[in-house]
């Protein structure tokens, strides 16, 4: 069922029998299978697709690129960035399926940027931040901040709730006069 205030774009495909929540804005080129559930007030940009074993909240975010695949659940408030990876079979070959597909469950307000790879079966936990081109092995605690390949927490700053990164500055481009 779409809700009525839902907007889709004449370019989107949603397969009969997939949910879409109110207000929910579905950009085009963007597939979406029978069986999906997406809630209320989530942007849904162009590129996406989504197969029929997926939940996703309300007031979610999933940019461009993205597949979201059997088993994945992104709760509430959670943002996905461009070219985002999700993956569900450890184990995948060609015309060999598993009994079933490992899920990726994404916690309430988690934001994953882009490029980051997801291994199935994980949890990100809830307020957590993975860094954009990690590649993510194992369960994110919540409100951890994960970066690198493979994916690490940061250690949280003295005094506060926000993570220290290392920062690197790029160099200047040399001139070419």
């Amino acid at each position: 069922m779409i809700d009525p205030t839902a907007s889709i774009d004449e370019y989107a495909r949603v397969e009969p029998d997939a949910t879409i929540g109110a207000n929910t804005r579905v950009w085009g080129f963007t597939h979406i299978l029978s069986g999906s559930r997406i809630g209320a007030d989530c942007n849904i940009c162009e590129q996406v697709f989504i197969e029929g074993d997926v939940v996703v909240g309300d007031r979610v975010t999933v940019k461009s690129g993205v597949q979201l695949w059997d088993g994945v659940c992104l709760e509430d408030d959670v943002f996905i960035g461009p070219n985002v990876t999700f993956t569900n079979d450890k184990f995948p070959r060609s015309k060999q399926y598993p009994e079933r597909f490992l899920g990726v469950r994404v916690k309430a307000r988690a934001s994953i940027g882009g490029g980051a790879v997801i291994l199935p079966g994980l949890t990100i936990g809830e307020g957590a931040m993975v860094g954009a081109g990690a590649v993510v092995t194992c369960c994110v605690p919540d409100g951890a901040t994960v970066v690198g390949n493979p994916a690490v927490v940061m250690p949280p700053r003295e005094g506060g709730n926000d993570h220290q990164a290392t920062v690197v500055h790029c160099r200047q481009k040399p001139d070419s006069g």
